[in-house]
């Protein structure tokens, strides 16, 4: 199932012409990866920051350092953020975010498992809030399968409740 919504999402913008950039961080590069496993990627796929550390989430994607300072990276806003800083870095059409917390331990005052999906596409971001269960490594794809799904959304794509029978690592 990963493969082909993420092929859906690479076939969709380019029919549409629209391009796609990812900034990540808990997720770590794992979202670009699922775009450009799609072969013919290459056409929309832009690039990817992966903003692991939060001081680079303002200087390199734009995110507010007062937001950061007071709120922490595990905030819906600096999601919204991170979506349309990719957008501008990478010169694309659709930008996507990942933060979150994937565990072992809280971080930012949220427990594990609080994650925030963001797409940025015509001035308009999206933010989807998730609360996850789940070891690292289920948090952190189904983070990357929300994402997806939210890129189908604001693409016209998909129905907003689709694929919520999917089992949290799915696409």
């Amino acid at each position: 199932m990963t493969r082909s919504r993420a092929a859906e999402l690479v076939a969709l913008a380019g029919a549409q012409g629209r391009t796609l950039a990812v900034a990540e961080s808990l997720t770590g590069g794992a979202l670009a990866s699922a775009i450009v496993d799609v072969p013919g990627a290459s056409a929309v796929f832009r690039g990817g920051v992966v903003a692991y550390a939060t001081d680079l989430k303002a200087s390199v994607l734009g995110v507010d350092a007062d937001l950061l300072a007071r709120e922490g990276a595990v905030h819906p806003d600096v999601a919204e953020q991170m979506a349309t800083g990719v957008t501008r870095v990478a010169g694309a059409s659709v930008g996507l975010a990942t933060t979150g917390v994937a565990g072992p331990e809280p971080q930012d005052g949220q427990p594990v498992g609080t994650v925030f999906v963001a797409a940025a596409f015509d001035g308009s971001p999206t933010v989807r809030r998730l609360s996850l269960d789940g070891d690292r490594a289920t948090i952190r794809a189904a983070a990357v399968a929300a994402a997806i799904r939210l890129a189908l959304e604001v693409l016209g794509g998909q129905d907003p409740g689709a694929g919520t029978n999917e089992a949290p690592g799915e696409l």
